[in-house]
């Protein structure tokens, strides 16, 4: 699989969206599970900075495998 050069603030808040469906908060907390949580962190960047999209290369490998297999289990929609 081809990952993309560059992934928008839709395409991340899908991301997060799909992880939170499979795997709900918990806790009194409501914790995310680590998917969610690693893409959450980048979502956040991008909201302060104003960003609609970011290359792919600056999101951390956690967040890298929760957009890849989000996109792979898109793929077998």
């Amino acid at each position: 699989m081809t990952f993309m050069l560059y992934i928008t603030i839709q395409e991340i808040e899908a991301a997060i969206n799909y992880w939170r469906n499979q795997s709900p908060a918990k806790g009194d907390e409501l914790s995310l599970c680590a998917e969610a949580s690693a893409l959450a962190r980048a979502y956040a960047l991008m909201i302060i900075q104003g960003a609609q999209r970011v290359p792919a290369d600056v999101l951390d490998e956690s967040a890298k495998l929760a957009m890849q297999k989000f996109a792979k289990a898109n793929q077998n929609l």
